[in-house]
């Protein structure tokens, strides 16, 4: 079900015009886009916070970049991951291999040094192993070769939750593996680890003017992930909530809080619900709205393979699922009703000293040879006219601008 926001009063959220923006994907416009809402522009006091849907390297894209792991798939479907290489060349046409390290993120990579976000945070799925230890009872593994890892970091990110359904997907030591690569790369892990302390331990990101971004990586069995997944004192794991009760939300907060100073700013990034449809079940609104309540800022919710609602809740941002990133879903044609090759970039502004949201931008990238490209005019209206009807009932409104970006449009 899908559950109105019940936020008392009302108010409007408008983005700033934006003067003499050019068409996407001019650099001129990226550049405009940025000026309208960039801290340094419309003045002191703002943290810009980049978030993503999954970032999922493994399988077919690994096949496809410089250094890939060993092919084995235990899969229905396919025993070979460039079978997905095959499927999205089917769709598409031909994909060069190698392709550079930065080849998934492909257009994205402009967009974000153009906007410059103070805070990079992105769902990794996937282990990055070259273990052979398929985790059992699981029926799709992800797994990327450790060669490979610069994929990851050619985004830049300051924080990789882990905290889903497919970190494990090669074992403890496939776990262990993936911690050990993202440290050695200087990239930091949220979510899991080798023991309950470590998997529930927020990051810690420095911003400009003094303060932090705190990001806590949690997900739930809705989302995929299994029981035994959990850490606990002396067994590593994810930081897996057992359910969406108070409790629980009161456990996160408490998570947050213990990490938190005066001047930080407090990101959830939640791995959880289905896969496909637009609704948001009326526990899952209840679970963000509590965060919210407890001091947390912005919801960062994933899991589900595209966009689904944005809701504004007491002034902070509740995102319950920005869909997919990078994948190798690309050749795939069940459920293409949803446009699962159609992404989204989010960049969410907040006020530093009361996590406010003053703006939320997001950039329509779209999939094509398992790499990100500006969205077309017409994919463009389609996204902004699905996420506007899908997030009416929770008091937000979207609009497509002239620079071609997606700009939330809140009134109560």
């Amino acid at each position: 079900m899908v559950v109105p926001n019940d936020l008392p009063g009302g108010y409007l959220l408008a983005p700033a015009a934006l003067p003499g923006c050019q068409a996407w994907p001019g650099r001129s416009a990226m550049a405009a886009g940025r000026a309208a809402w960039d801290s340094e522009e419309v003045g002191d006091g703002l943290v810009t916070v980049f978030a993503c849907g999954d970032v999922m390297p493994g399988r077919g894209v690994d096949q496809i970049l410089p250094r890939p792991g060993d092919p084995e798939l235990r899969e229905a479907f396919a025993r070979d991951a460039r079978a997905y290489v095959d499927l999205a060349e089917r769709a598409h046409g031909p994909i060069p291999r190698p392709v550079s390290f930065g080849w998934p993120w492909g257009d994205a990579l402009q967009v974000l040094d153009e906007i410059a976000p103070d805070v990079r945070v992105i769902n990794l799925e996937t282990s990055i192993t070259t273990s052979r230890e398929f985790a059992p009872g699981k029926a799709i593994h992800y797994r990327m070769s450790p060669g490979n890892l610069p994929c990851v970091a050619a985004v830049r990110p300051d924080a990789c939750a882990l905290a889903n359904n497919h970190v494990l997907d090669f074992g403890h030591h496939g776990l262990a593996d993936t911690l050990r690569a993202l440290a050695g790369a200087g990239l930091r892990a949220v979510g899991a680890g080798p023991d309950s302390d470590a998997a529930r331990r927020p990051v810690a990101v420095p911003v400009s003017g003094g303060g932090r971004a705190v990001i806590v990586s949690c997900g739930t069995a809705c989302s995929g992930i299994p029981a035994g997944w959990a850490a606990a004192p002396g067994r590593p794991g994810v930081n897996r909530l057992p359910d969406l009760s108070p409790a629980t939300a009161d456990g996160v907060i408490g998570q947050v809080q213990a990490a938190r100073r005066p001047g930080d700013v407090a990101v959830v990034s939640i791995h959880w619900g289905s896969n496909w449809g637009y609704d948001v079940d009326a526990d899952q609104v209840r679970f963000a709205r509590q965060l919210i309540d407890g001091g947390v800022d912005l919801v960062h919710g994933h899991s589900s393979h595209h966009p689904r609602p944005i809701e504004v809740f007491r002034g902070k941002l509740i995102l319950y699922g920005c869909g997919d990133c990078v994948d190798d879903y690309e050749g795939i044609t069940s459920h293409r009703d949803y446009r699962g090759d159609l992404r989204l970039l989010y960049f969410a502004s907040l006020e530093a000293a009361t996590g406010q949201l003053t703006a939320l931008h997001m950039a329509p990238m779209r999939a094509r040879k398992m790499r990100l490209h500006p969205a077309p005019a017409a994919d463009r209206q389609w996204l902004t006219a699905v996420l506007d009807r899908i997030s009416r009932g929770f008091g937000s409104r979207v609009d497509l601008r002239p620079d071609g970006m997606l700009a939330l449009r809140l009134i109560r």
